[in-house]
């Protein structure tokens, strides 16, 4: 009987990077705060050319956990950090927009995390932070904002109260999650029929919610912020429906 033979899986040199410098951080000899050895100097060592350690190295500071400084001075290298928000909230922009995930999932994803943020915001903000969540409703609540500086200021409000509810994971989710439905927002936003009808009556229910985390009363607060987002997400999502 003839031998059947496989393709042998290749991996590309800086995927061995990869792995090395992902090994040593699970061990817990890379840490936060840690800096990796100038490439002149890893690169011979890991046994792979310079160009192939810095495409590694590239990959690691998109996904947000290394951040790399040219120079030569003291602050000059890489070193590993922990910042995933924005390269989280990237990468979900970037696969929503690819059909990866459809507006029921990312809909049902918010209800899911913003109702646990606000619940807990209501025990654990601290008053610095419910007092530029109510800047920011305040800011909202102008007659003159327009569309684009709403859309932006609602979206620090979700992920400032997400911030302050003592839950970095949910926060930082959170903060992933509604960045990557913020342009269709703004569009569903800018097609309001009766744009300062529709901010002065979106920021009501975001003074509201600020008032019940200020009061304690966090089940009330998560039972408004999943019929805050189900009125204008969820409109997206039955428009989707449709088409």
């Amino acid at each position: 009987m003839p031998v059947e033979w496989q393709p042998v899986r290749q991996s590309r040199t800086h995927e061995l990077v990869l792995q090395s410098i992902e090994e040593r951080v699970f061990a817990g000899e890379l840490k936060a705060g840690d800096r990796l050895p100038p490439e002149r100097e890893l690169a011979p060592v890991l046994g792979v050319s310079r160009s192939a350690l810095r495409e590694a190295l590239r990959v690691l500071e998109t996904i947000g956990v290394l951040v790399a400084q040219p120079g030569r001075g003291p602050d000059s290298g890489a070193r590993i950090v922990r910042n995933p928000d924005d390269a989280l909230g990237r990468l979900l922009r970037l696969h929503f927009a690819l059909g990866s995930y459809s507006l029921h999932d990312v809909l049902e994803a918010r209800v899911v995390l913003e109702r646990s943020s606000w619940d807990a915001a209501a025990r654990h903000a601290r008053a610095e932070d419910l007092d530029e969540a109510g800047e920011l409703v305040r800011r909202m609540g102008e007659p003159d904002v327009e569309v684009a500086e709403f859309n932006d200021l609602d979206t620090r409000f979700h992920v400032l109260i997400a911030g302050s509810s003592g839950n970095a994971l949910t926060s930082t989710l959170t903060s992933a999650v509604r960045e990557s439905v913020r342009p269709l927002i703004l569009r569903a936003l800018e097609d309001a029929e009766d744009w300062p009808a529709t901010a002065a009556a979106l920021n009501a229910q975001h003074a509201k919610l600020l008032r019940l985390v200020r009061e304690g009363r966090g089940a009330e607060a998560a039972d408004l912020v999943e019929a805050h987002i189900r009125g204008l997400h969820g409109t997206l999502v039955a428009e989707d429906a449709e088409n």
